[in-house]
């Protein structure tokens, strides 16, 4: 009769110690990994909000560029711009700028082209001011903006102040 010891019979397989070691390391690796990821969505999604925030500039852009071709103002009031200027064929036109909730809307001669802003915008302060002088007239503007989806509240502000230069 042949005697097989059981020392020499080599077991295959996990022990339980093992098994909970690979569970935990991926469980922390898997942890890490997830963070990461939190981590770059959310500075995407402030990355886009600033960048649409400063997008927000564009309506400044276009009021400047109304106000320099203007010949002259016909009201002005803390939220509420109406120039005199001409069309592309030389009539009478007026511009209106106004501040109506949180979106800035054009007026070309009393009828509603739309919103300056995008949806996403919101518009929190606009202000105009009239600066006269010898020599002519300005108009300072100050325009504050927020993103409706920044839970941070964050607020970009532009200023400006632009000659009208349409009397020339």
């Amino acid at each position: 009769m042949i005697l097989i010891s059981k020392k020499n019979e080599k077991k295959n397989g996990y022990t339980v110690l093992e098994l909970l070691f690979y569970i935990s390391f991926f469980i922390v690796l898997s942890l890490v990994v997830i963070s990461t990821m939190i981590t770059m969505a959310r500075a995407f999604q402030e990355t886009a909000i600033q960048t649409e925030l400063i997008q927000g500039g564009n309506i400044m852009e276009r009021m400047s560029r109304e106000i320099r071709a203007a010949s002259d103002i016909n009201s002005i009031t803390a939220s509420d711009l109406v120039l005199q200027t001409k069309d592309q064929n030389g009539a009478n036109k007026t511009l209106e700028f106004l501040l109506s909730g949180s979106d800035v809307q054009l007026l070309e001669n009393n009828v509603l082209t739309g919103n300056l802003n995008t949806p996403n915008i919101i518009v929190t302060a606009l202000g105009f001011t009239q600066i006269t002088t010898v020599r002519g007239k300005a108009i300072r503007i100050l325009l504050t903006v927020k993103h409706k989806n920044n839970i941070s509240g964050n607020t970009q502000n532009f200023y400006n102040t632009i000659v009208l230069r349409g009397s020339y």
